[in-house]
């Protein structure tokens, strides 16, 4: 009597990749400090600065708040991916975690699938908080269209992109662990003052700023999200003074693929810098 076994089929890249999600997401939720410092600190600027302004725009029924609360969704996405990805990876990069992975037989696409399925579990879960937040706190009205939902989407799943492969790309420039909360929190917070997410109307920052600003992907994540959860009478305060969708989309896009462009040549997974 012959028996006869059938061989498991060799596991995938996306298999092997979701199953590091799996512990990538244990792993950061067992660390009550970074699980308290990703979620806190986009809610609790947001509930700070929402209280002091809380004025409203004369003739507009806006208030200050909710004008803030719509563009601190773009920095709570910047924090989930651009900074925690930044320090994710030279965290791994400089405790030899990179370095035993290149060891096994696990493709490096498979780590930073890995990667993506824990930025979009913590921002999707960043970015649910924050509008709970915002509408409980600051009567921010929830999108009542399909097209603002449709615009909601799509500015989301850019921004995220975009600043998740920035976040990979930066994390090259940390000679170490230490040296990586400095070099990516820098960016974070100097993007949020010039991009009009702190101070509002954006209209009111000199033009040079906004100017800069316009060439990094935070600008038009808030603006996008501006025209998402804001009346369109609130359209004349934005530096141009229209939402420019089509300009939102377009160098959001392009970011994703200066991004990806700079992760396929930067030496990621290679040896950490001196």
């Amino acid at each position: 009597m012959s028996t006869t076994t059938t061989a498991r089929p060799a596991p995938t890249t996306w298999g092997l990749g979701i199953s590091r999600g799996g512990l990538e997401l244990r792993r950061f939720f067992r660390n009550r400090d970074a699980v308290i410092f990703t979620f806190s600190l986009p809610t609790v600027l947001l509930v700070l600065l929402g209280s002091v302004f809380s004025g409203q725009y004369e003739g507009t029924g806006v208030s200050a708040s909710q004008i803030l609360a719509a563009g601190m969704i773009a920095a709570g996405i910047m924090s989930t991916t651009f900074v925690s990805l930044g320090i994710d990876i030279a965290t791994d990069r400089d405790d030899g975690t990179l370095k035993r992975l290149r060891g096994t037989p696990m493709p490096p696409a498979a780590y930073f699938v890995g990667k993506v399925v824990l930025v979009a579990v913590t921002t999707v879960a960043q970015t649910v908080l924050m509008l709970t937040v915002a509408v409980l706190l600051f009567d921010l009205s929830l999108p009542d269209t399909a097209a603002r939902w449709f615009t909601l989407v799509w500015v989301f799943v850019l921004g995220v992109i975009s600043c998740s492969l920035l976040g990979i790309a930066i994390s090259t420039l940390a000679a170490n662990a230490r040296s990586a909360s400095a070099i990516v929190q820098l960016p974070y917070l100097a993007l949020q003052f010039i991009s009009g997410v702190f101070v509002n109307p954006i209209s009111a920052l000199p033009a040079g700023l906004v100017t800069l600003a316009s060439f990094f992907p935070v600008k038009w994540m808030a603006q996008g999200f501006r025209s998402v959860f804001l009346p369109d009478i609130m359209v004349r305060f934005e530096a141009a003074g229209a939402w420019e969708l089509d300009r939102v989309a377009l160098v959001l896009g392009a970011w994703c693929v200066a991004g990806l462009a700079l992760c396929l040549t930067l030496p990621i997974l290679g040896p950490r810098r001196r």
